[in-house]
């Protein structure tokens, strides 16, 4: 899920995990680690210009550059998941108004609804596409194979689910056959995660894969270019933009293992910054 850039390659099995377990344990890596600690990481108080600037994508023929409210209130679904987000007042309440809406099509055909998962006071949220086979069936967020990866990636720089992130989808179904999710889709459910930010409230997002990151930026632009950089992520009802760093899928990393390199940086930036913060 979330793969938006294919680099080809012969057919290899990459789905074994004991294959990937020493994805990032190559010692030329781990000493960047070291070297990175010492250096100075650019939080952007505000979204770049080439995010922030319309005009720049002025042929895009989807909803993301629409304010919440515009791109709500034209459709009856889209406005009833505004209307019925913003009465949440816990994540108890969001995820019971969630089971309870029928505004989305995907609900149809999902078994379960992958809420959440993590330490809800923590600083770092972690936004996924959308739920897979695994992830449906057991009605939690990024259990798969490309989950298990995720999670050794963040166990490499101290970060697990269970003590510091927080982890969800920018859809809570399972689309049929894992596609990719329609804008319509994404649109439907957004104002359900844009109040999931809120109530957990987290200082630092980190948008995994090209689909999340291109929706929750409002661009066109692919991961390849996004991934590593720090952006502001900018929604109603937040006073300022909270720093969000996009990263490539673990999916993607599966099936192009010459990325790991590039990944490892990225988990370097953002262990940069949050031990900085910490």
């Amino acid at each position: 899920m979330g793969v938006d850039e294919i680099v080809g390659e012969s057919p290899q099995n990459r789905l074994n995990l004991s294959d990937n377990e020493s994805f990032l344990n190559f010692s030329a890596l781990k000493k960047e680690l070291a070297q990175s600690q010492s250096k100075k990481t650019f939080i952007p108080k505000e979204a770049p210009q080439s995010i922030k600037n319309e005009e720049n994508h002025s042929k895009m023929e989807n909803i993301f550059h629409k304010s919440s409210l515009e791109r709500f209130s034209p459709d009856a679904q889209q406005g009833s998941a505004y209307a019925l987000s913003r009465k949440a007042q816990t994540l108890e309440e969001l995820k019971n108004i969630m089971k309870t809406f029928e505004g989305c099509a995907l609900k149809k055909t999902a078994t379960n609804l992958v809420f959440g998962e993590g330490n809800e006071k923590a600083s770092l949220m972690v936004i996924g596409e959308a739920p897979g086979a695994d992830e449906d069936r057991l009605g939690r967020p990024f259990v798969g194979v490309s989950g298990q990866l995720l999670d050794k990636m963040f166990a490499t720089i101290g970060l697990s689910r269970k003590e510091n992130i927080y982890i969800s989808n920018i859809i809570p179904w399972r689309p049929p056959g894992n596609r990719t999710p329609t804008p319509s889709e994404i649109a439907v459910c957004l104002p359900f995660l844009e109040r999931h930010i809120e109530l957990i409230g987290p200082k630092y997002l980190c948008f995994v894969g090209g689909v999340s990151t291109k929706a929750l930026l409002n661009t066109t632009e692919g991961i390849i270019r996004l991934r590593g950089k720090w952006h502001g992520y900018k929604m109603p009802h937040l006073s300022t933009p909270i720093p969000a760093l996009a990263m490539y899928h673990p999916a993607y990393l599966l099936r192009s293992p010459s990325k790991k390199r590039e990944a490892w940086r990225d988990l370097l930036t953002l262990k940069a910054v949050l031990d900085t913060k910490n």
